[in-house]
């Protein structure tokens, strides 16, 4: 077993890993637990959240253990690098691994469990949502900061942010999922644009979003625009045609 506290919760450590090594017998579900289930937790008067990630096939059982770092951990480290940044993400807490000798059996990641209005997912899904528009330009100075920092969220998809509002009005932005992330010394412009093409299918969104980072990045809006949505639509037909494909074989698995 390998198991990681952060220091600011060190005098809570046997604490902790019990609650996490309890986690199949306790706990609240939280979400649909498709891949990797979350629960919720009480721990000392707030709300934690740990994610037990679904257990890896035979080769990553053994490319965790010996060539690559396990989601949790990858989790927990890189939510630590954002905080050292200024970006905001949950507080991490700890993560835990077990091995077997096949290599990586299970893990799992804890963090501060947020409570927040929205995520990116409801500016798509809800065209008139109160103060769409500002949001979303917020929120494309948020991606921007990202970007300066050399932050490439690689899952920088519509459910990954979540969005609270502030007592000023504005918007805060946290990061989740953030197993898949690099982190470069500057980044290119297609890249930049290339970053944010998950994000949504919608022309009118693409077009405010354009127009906000072009004023950031100092290119004009009209090439801002032909390359994300270049790369938004390429996305999609991509996304489509892998579910299309999907379909196919359950098909013929029946």
């Amino acid at each position: 077993m390998n198991f990681k506290v952060n220091p600011i919760f060190i005098k809570s450590s046997s604490s902790i890993q019990n609650i996490i090594e309890s986690f199949s017998d306790s706990g609240t579900i939280f979400g649909d637990g498709q891949r990797n289930i979350i629960k919720l937790f009480d721990f000392d008067g707030k709300t934690i959240n740990i994610k037990s990630f679904k257990i890896p096939n035979l080769v990553n059982k053994i490319a965790y253990n010996y060539f690559r770092k396990s989601k949790a951990r990858r989790s927990f480290e890189y939510a630590t690098i954002l905080l050292e940044k200024g970006i905001g993400t949950p507080q991490p807490i700890a993560y835990l691994e077990n091995f077997n000798w096949l290599g990586l059996r299970d893990s799992y990641y804890a963090s501060e469990h947020l409570v927040t209005e929205l995520t990116y997912r409801e500016l798509v899904e809800i065209p008139d949502y109160p103060d769409h528009e500002n949001i979303l330009r917020q929120f494309t100075r948020f991606s921007f900061e990202l970007h300066e920092k050399g932050i490439e969220f690689l899952d920088h998809s519509p459910g990954n942010t979540l969005i609270k509002k502030k007592a000023d009005g504005n918007y805060k932005f946290f990061l989740v999922d953030l197993n898949r992330m690099v982190f470069h010394k500057s980044m290119t412009f297609e890249m930049r644009m290339k970053n944010l093409c998950r994000l949504t299918p919608l022309k009118e969104m693409v077009a405010i979003m354009s127009n906000e980072y072009s004023k950031l990045y100092g290119e004009s809006e009209q090439k801002t625009y032909d390359t994300l949505w270049k790369f938004t639509a390429d996305f999609q037909e991509q996304f489509y045609r892998k579910r299309r494909l999907k379909k196919k074989l359950k098909f013929w698995k029946k």
